[in-house]
């Protein structure tokens, strides 16, 4: 059972992910956000419940489809959507852009564009853990496609070396890109792999947040009794292309549209309404003020001002004496 008030905790923040997305997209759509996005829509349950369980020292590490688990580390919308449209008041300056957002001021160590690149970086994390000879936990959030890359098996055995506090999470979203996990992967639930590097391994339904926090409750307790990593599989499907102009030739819409009825959304909606978590009022209520929320941030985001070009060289170079 999760308590009644980080359910709603993160029903609203699976709501805020969800508007965030649409809005990005549509910011696309009419060229006012440069470049293209890598959208989360479908998979709030992931981000929204694995980190409603992190205290805000804890890392996490994120992917170039990280939107979701930035917003849920930091709650800071208006810095995200800042970000993404490369304006100033961004969390990173605006340098960072949709595959880079970063807040180390809440644990996220930031978002990367190299498939897998995050995994050995949370390893990282949860070293300093370690040796800092403290109880935080380091979150890696990674595709399908990165489970193949040599980063995973790297990181997934020292960690299990070292016995570090690291909580490996797989978003399963189906496909690398174009490429189906079934053609590119040698086992049907990749969670399997932990058995390799003596660590538990989860798969788990990534729509459904009971599921997603049973998993991960198990993996933060041991982590945080310095018992050492977990691997968690989350299930799950991005409505969207890989990217804003992606054509989707690798799959049909049938496909999307089965996946839709799935919606983590609705599914937490009417479980929160059959177990009288809260009404249908309360919920509107909260999906309206998420709606609100976003469409504030993206105000803030198209009156914010663009980095001033003398500040172009900051941050390149780290100077000797003076703090980076």
């Amino acid at each position: 059972m999760i308590e009644k008030e980080r359910l709603i905790w993160i029903y609203r923040v699976m709501n805020e992910i969800r508007y965030f997305e649409e809005k990005a997209y549509t910011f696309f759509t009419q060229n006012i956000l440069r470049g293209s996005v890598h959208l989360y829509t479908g998979e709030e349950a992931v981000a929204a419940t694995v980190i409603s369980l992190l205290r805000q020292d804890d890392y996490i590490t994120s992917t170039h489809r990280g939107h979701g688990h930035g917003i849920a580390k930091s709650g800071d919308l208006k810095a995200a959507m800042a970000e993404l449209m490369g304006k100033e008041t961004g969390f990173c300056g605006g340098r960072g852009g949709s595959m880079h957002i970063a807040d180390l001021n809440k644990g996220n160590l930031g978002a990367n564009a190299i498939v897998g690149g995050g995994i050995p970086i949370a390893v990282g994390g949860g070293l300093a853990a370690k040796l800092l000879d403290t109880d935080r936990v380091s979150v890696s959030f990674f595709g399908d496609g990165a489970s193949n890359q040599g980063t995973f098996h790297e990181s997934l055995n020292l960690a299990s070396v070292w016995k570090l506090p690291v909580i490996f999470v797989c978003e399963n979203n189906q496909f690398a890109i174009s490429v189906p996990t079934w053609q590119s992967t040698s086992v049907k639930d990749i969670a399997v792999r932990a058995a390799g590097y003596d660590m538990p391994g989860f798969t788990v339904d990534g729509n459904d947040v009971l599921a997603i926090n049973d998993a991960m409750e198990k993996a933060l307790d041991r982590a945080r009794k310095k018992e050492g990593p977990s691997l968690i599989e989350c299930k799950t499907y991005r409505w969207k292309g890989h990217w804003t102009g992606d054509p989707e030739v690798y799959r049909t819409r049938d496909d999307v549209a089965a996946w839709m009825e799935k919606c983590p959304i609705r599914r937490l909606r009417a479980y929160m309404l059959e177990n009288k978590t809260a009404t249908a009022a309360a919920l509107d209520k909260i999906e309206a003020k998420a709606k609100a929320a976003v469409d504030e941030a993206a105000e803030f985001a198209l009156n914010s001002l663009e980095p001033d070009p003398k500040t172009v060289m900051d941050n390149v170079y780290c100077v000797p004496g003076k703090e980076a």
